[in-house]
């Protein structure tokens, strides 16, 4: 049997607007979930956000998830979300 923790991510580099902010907020009901309010609150009303604000968030989610190893799934779900900031539009 495999754990989460064995999967591996696909990667996945051309989500457009709706599929990102899908994904955003994927990010904030897991943060929720794991009792993460801050890191849920920087999502909040990312809907329709411009593409630097989105950057600038995921930026400072990820720096905040830095010393959190134990919420890896997160961070690696907003280094995705990163590599796709570019289809923003």
């Amino acid at each position: 049997m495999s754990n989460d923790s064995d999967k591996t991510m696909k990667l996945v580099t051309n989500l457009d607007r709706k599929a990102i902010e899908a994904k955003l907020a994927e990010v904030r009901a897991g943060a929720q979930g794991a009792n993460l309010k801050e890191l849920a609150d920087m999502f909040n009303g990312i809907e329709g956000m411009p593409r630097a604000q989105i950057e600038g968030k995921v930026k400072n989610a990820l720096k905040w998830l830095a010393d959190k190893p134990q919420h890896n799934r997160l961070a690696s779900q907003l280094e995705l979300i990163g590599l796709n900031l570019p289809n923003l539009k």
